[in-house]
């Protein structure tokens, strides 16, 4: 059985709740939420300034708060998952001045985005947060986190209200703070993310094409395998190595202006390891153009093809998926109405991605669940809203 989503008023109820217990004597006086997201196909390759077609998530981080008449700065995470201390108190930054990583973990996420927030001064101010999107599932509870605070500060202090720049500030947050060398799609989905559409984004150029997905007769299901092996955030980085230095071999910019005869014409200058990387990113950036042209003719067979293909050359070539992804994506393509399956994310656990009729949902999880060895979680989805400002009552 799918898990069932909180509903937006219940996660601001939650966190209001939470905000009153906290400060006895306040009430908040604003929110704001931003989704996670599920990438449809296009792995591994927004750091190869590529393409990739995700979508926004209605599981979502919400914050709420009020100015501090005080001045001070508290934030507050209702994440049972989250590292202690879960609540943090902050000395905002003078101007050029800057706010440094610290612990917890969590919190370096909202201390990124304040550092990189595009308007000055903040004033102080108190913060609850609460999340939907599962930690360390591969759904983006981080950008989710990020775009989220910065929305929650554009009504603090607005800014100019550009919303690439936007994006681009959270994504350096997470770098410069959170120590993560992440791509651009996970926070540009997060804030340009539209209902009842994927988003095709051209990692290099920036620009997004919103891509149909609200056949009535099609959902997406996400299966959460509920594990996460050790490797994942250590090897992240090191894939983004090897494909700077295969460009660099290749004599390009980026794997984005590299095709696979440049490829060939290169094998001996490369390693084994450092060409399979390259083939992977160089074919994923074509099938994601072909995913979303087939999307949008409603070809939903060769979408499906597709994506078994990108799960294989992420398991075959990029070495990023393991065996309970890959069991996951096998019990999926056995049912009769799965158009297409794949691992989605940084890989190493976390969550596999299905394209299926609406009709069989039931069958698909049910068979999903009795042939994998292990305790997953499902969520029935469609395309949601970005980021935006909650009015509360």
């Amino acid at each position: 059985m799918a898990s069932p989503i909180p509903t937006l008023a219940h996660l601001v109820s939650e966190a209001s709740s939470l905000y009153k217990q906290m400060f006895v004597d306040d009430t908040p006086q604003i929110a704001a939420c931003a989704p996670g997201r599920v990438n449809l196909i296009g792995e591994h390759t927004d750091y190869n300034h590529g393409y990739v077609l995700p979508m926004a998530l209605p599981l979502v981080t919400v914050v709420v708060g009020s100015p501090s008449i005080g001045g001070d700065t508290v934030i507050v995470t209702a994440s049972e998952h989250a590292d202690e201390p879960r609540r943090v108190d902050l000395s905002l930054p003078n101007e050029g001045s800057k706010l440094s990583p610290w612990a917890p973990h969590w919190a370096n996420y909202v201390r990124g985005v304040i550092h990189h927030y595009r308007a000055r001064p903040l004033p102080g101010f108190r913060a609850v947060v609460v999340s939907s999107v599962p930690l360390g599932g591969g759904l983006s509870s981080s950008a989710s986190l990020e775009v989220a605070f910065y929305t929650f500060l554009q009504q603090l202090r607005p800014d100019d209200g550009d919303k690439i720049a936007k994006a681009v500030a959270c994504q350096q947050a997470e770098h410069t703070h959170a120590r993560v060398p992440c791509g651009i799609m996970d926070q540009f989905v997060s804030v340009l993310g539209t209902e009842g559409h994927a988003l095709l984004i051209d990692c290099r150029s920036l620009e997004a094409i919103p891509v149909p997905l609200a056949d009535p007769e099609l959902v997406i299901l996400i299966t959460n395998s509920n594990v996460k092996h050790s490797l994942a955030s250590s090897e992240y980085a090191v894939r983004r190595r090897q494909c700077e230095e295969a460009a660099s071999i290749l004599g390009k910019k980026s794997l984005r202006d590299a095709t696979m005869k440049d490829l060939e014409g290169s094998r001996d200058k490369l390693d084994d390891v450092t060409y399979r990387r390259a083939r992977h990113v160089i074919a994923e950036i074509h099938r994601t153009v072909k995913a979303a042209e087939a999307l949008k003719k409603g070809a939903y067979q060769d979408f499906g093809q597709l994506m078994v293909e990108s799960h294989n050359s992420l398991r075959d070539l990029y070495d990023v998926s393991c065996q309970e992804l890959d069991d996951l994506v096998s019990a999926a393509m056995e049912v009769d109405g799965v158009f297409g399956s794949r691992m989605t994310g940084g890989g190493f656990g976390g969550c596999t991605v299905t394209l299926l009729k609406a009709h069989v949902i039931d069958r698909a999880i049910q068979h999903i669940q009795e042939r994998y060895h292990g305790t997953p979680t499902f969520f029935v989805t469609t395309p949601s809203a970005g980021a935006r400002a909650l009015q509360l009552s």
